[in-house]
């Protein structure tokens, strides 16, 4: 196991010290499973920047299978402005 030093607000620890009391863990546990979920949890596309609106979204919404964000955007500009493909 390799350690890290991380850096957030007093609330933010307050916060952190709190739930992983709750669950009965540590802070590095609870970190340690954060990042574990997201990992699997949250799929990231090449195609929307990490900034976006769309990538602060994920989890929000669940895309039709074989659809990209790409693919929906595009169907709704299309519609938007009448073109047929």
């Amino acid at each position: 196991m390799k350690k890290i030093t991380l850096s957030a607000d007093e609330e933010t620890v307050r916060q952190a010290k709190r739930i992983a009391k709750r669950e009965k863990t540590s802070v590095s546990a609870l970190f340690a499973h954060f990042i574990r979920y997201r990992n699997q949890h949250v799929k990231t596309t090449n195609d929307v920047p990490a900034d976006s609106l769309a990538a602060r979204a994920t989890g929000f919404l669940t895309l039709p299978k074989g659809k990209t964000p790409r693919d929906i955007l595009t169907e709704a500009l299309l519609e938007k402005y009448g073109w047929r493909r």
